[in-house]
């Protein structure tokens, strides 16, 4: 059975040539792929619902960004498929996480068939919601940024989207803290970023010693309201020296509980309001890597 090719046609920077050029090199390594387009969530479930039901232990390549990557992992069945990344969306934070810098890249990874186990968090709210991320969930000041973003803006402005939302959350600025609990351990925070990866936002390490295969979240948790503190942690994330700062805290979980009503992003698109309950789906996903 040949793998399936899952394209967002409204993603990053897809053209039809662009379609034509990715099949064209996945042809020239000996792999045929079968197309089915993917532009949200409801076709993730319906177009991956036909792969499993046709294959037993499927060959997943999704060409996108990490939002359309986003919505296959919630789609698909735990513990049966093999994902391959061909990255062609905004930010790839997930392809720079697998050390893949470009499409020619990941064919190479394809062509190659090395694969590594993919954990996945599972975040949960009381009002029946239930959501999977790859890379990260923001609560907070991360949260409403993404939320802020305007579909045109990010259309034509890419990454630079978000900048402009964060512009319009600093002349806004929210206050008060709220509470994480993680593996029991209580703390006070302003904003938290849950990773399951080490990258946010492209190529940029947040959390160093986070592992998208292992079964844990790293939590980078900001203690401080002022937007003093916002702007020396974003200095300090830059030049790698975060872990230093007494406004950052980070910690280790398998179980997670937020409260207050903070805005969530998911994977870099925004998901609701806490509180919610956040987990990890162990051993969800093989992933072909370099």
């Amino acid at each position: 059975m040949p793998p399936f090719l899952l394209i967002n046609p409204l993603s990053g920077s897809y053209s039809e040539a662009l379609r034509n050029k990715l099949l064209i090199q996945l042809e020239s390594v000996g792999i045929t792929p079968e197309v089915m387009t993917v532009t949200g969530p409801e076709d993730a479930r319906q177009v991956c619902a036909l792969i499993e039901d046709s294959v037993e232990n499927p060959l997943v390549l999704v060409a996108g960004g990490d939002g359309t990557i986003n919505a296959v992992i919630n789609a698909l069945a735990p513990g049966r498929s093999t994902l391959g990344i061909l990255p062609v969306g905004t930010a790839n934070v997930l392809a720079h996480e697998l050390g893949i810098g470009s499409v020619e890249a990941a064919i190479e990874c394809i062509a190659a068939g090395k694969s590594r186990p993919l954990a996945v968090g599972l975040l949960e709210n009381d009002a029946g919601l239930s959501r999977r991320f790859v890379l990260m969930a923001g609560i907070g000041l991360d949260g409403g940024i993404v939320h802020g973003v305007r579909p045109l803006e990010k259309r034509f402005l890419k990454k630079g989207a978000y900048l402009l939302s964060a512009l319009r959350i600093l002349l806004k600025w929210p206050r008060g803290r709220f509470l994480v609990v993680a593996d029991g351990c209580r703390l006070e925070c302003h904003s938290v970023i849950i990773c399951n990866g080490a990258r946010y936002g492209g190529n940029l390490e947040l959390v160093p010693e986070a592992d998208i295969s292992e079964p844990l979240l790293d939590l980078f948790c900001i203690t401080s309201e002022s937007r003093r503190s916002y702007l020396g942690i974003i200095a300090s994330v830059l030049s790698g020296r975060s872990g230093e700062r007494n406004d950052v805290k980070r910690l280790r979980a398998s179980r997670i509980t937020v409260g207050s009503d903070r805005p969530i992003q998911l994977d870099g698109d925004g998901c609701g309001l806490a509180p919610v309950k956040i987990g990890v789906l162990a051993n969800f996903a093989g992933i072909l890597t370099p």
